[in-house]
């Protein structure tokens, strides 16, 4: 198979990171104006944090979570059995608002970006986190 010259493979290739985020926006205004007739998904906030495409477009993984937080553990699976059940008419939404040869098929996981940064943030304000990079600031300082 042929190699695009221009590619290093590092990551997305910039069409699947626009394609990516044209699916996104879109999700996220049908999800907002409540396109879709479910009183599970219409109860909800749902945010789109970030859609990842395959190389050849045809497969879409959109990470979502409820706005304003976390869900529990089964509130969050029920948002995302609602989502994986009117996939298909999401993916005729994203169809209509894209020129592309093949409509996505929609894959919907839960994103943790949030739960991640909450950590990190914990991580940064332990005492002993502190005084590492206070001593170090120090030890930079020193160097003046």
């Amino acid at each position: 198979m042929a190699k695009n010259r221009f590619s290093s493979g590092d990551g997305p290739s910039q069409r699947q990171l626009r394609v990516g985020e044209l699916i996104r926006r879109t999700l996220s205004d049908v999800l907002l104006r409540g396109d879709v007739h479910d009183p599970d998904l219409n109860k909800i906030s749902i945010t789109v944090g970030e859609v990842r495409t395959s190389p050849d477009l045809k497969v879409a993984t959109v990470y979502v979570a409820p706005l304003g937080g976390t869900l529990g553990g089964e509130s969050a699976e029920a948002m995302l059995a609602a989502l994986r059940r009117h996939s298909g008419e999401l993916r005729h939404h994203v169809a209509k608002a894209m020129t592309l040869k093949y409509a996505p098929d929609l894959r919907f996981r839960m994103d943790e970006t949030f739960d991640r940064l909450d950590e990190t943030r914990r991580l940064f304000s332990d005492e002993t986190v502190q005084r590492d990079i206070a001593a170090r600031d120090d030890d930079e300082g020193d160097d003046d």
